[in-house]
């Protein structure tokens, strides 16, 4: 049987498919894998570069209403928290992290209400830290600590809330390819072999098999 499925990925640059010269981020791969395997899915992805957790909380519903009418079969992927844990120079980190873990309590919390959600957790950037320049005034750095200490309070949070959460951190630290699929991009986002791994990953999560079975 066709499984029919309309799914909005909100999210940030590396949603978006930032750095993938084929244009596809994982949101892309996920659909092209289930479309071959004879499923009817439509993709919308939600991802802006530099969008933190403040950012998706403004516009993620309205967003997503508006692909998703009551008479679809819907479905919702968030994926944040990278942004949340850049440094933007002269001014601090972005959104701390009690901020950050406040915001996505009300956002999933909401979500999960209306329809099926899953949340992917941040991924890991270049060991050695990167610094990403939109402009000449604006430098934002990124740092594994932050991001790893994030990635903790997003998981203890998404048990408490009941909404399924994906581990990308710690899954994508222990694929050796994950780095130098950074190191070929920009430290922050990987190339379109970085983003094989990351759809291969979600596409072997349980929560995530589960909406194709």
């Amino acid at each position: 049987m066709i499984k029919r499925l309309r799914i909005c990925f909100v999210g940030d640059s590396i949603t978006a498919g930032t750095g993938d010269d084929r244009f596809l981020g994982w949101p892309g791969r996920l659909a092209a894998h289930e479309h071959a395997a004879g499923h009817d899915v439509t993709v919308y992805n939600l991802g802006i570069r530099a969008d933190t957790s403040e950012h998706l909380a403004a516009r993620w519903e309205a967003e997503s209403r508006a692909r998703l009418p009551a008479h679809v079969n819907g479905a919702l992927v968030f994926a944040f928290g990278v942004n949340d844990a850049a440094v933007e120079r002269g001014k601090g980190v972005r959104v701390a992290v009690e901020r950050s873990a406040a915001v996505a309590s009300a956002m999933l919390t909401t979500a999960r209400a209306w329809l099926p959600t899953l949340w992917v957790g941040p991924a890991p950037i270049a060991a050695d830290g990167a610094v990403i320049s939109p402009s000449a005034e604006i430098a934002y750095e990124f740092s594994n600590d932050r991001l790893a200490a994030l990635n903790d309070t997003y998981a203890k949070l998404a048990g408490r809330i009941g909404v399924p959460y994906l581990d990308l951190y710690a899954a994508l630290e222990a694929t050796p390819a994950w780095q130098p699929a950074l190191a070929a991009g920009d430290g922050v986002h990987p190339t379109a072999e970085g983003y094989l791994l990351i759809a291969e990953i979600i596409r072997a999560w349980p929560a995530w098999r589960g909406w194709w079975s």
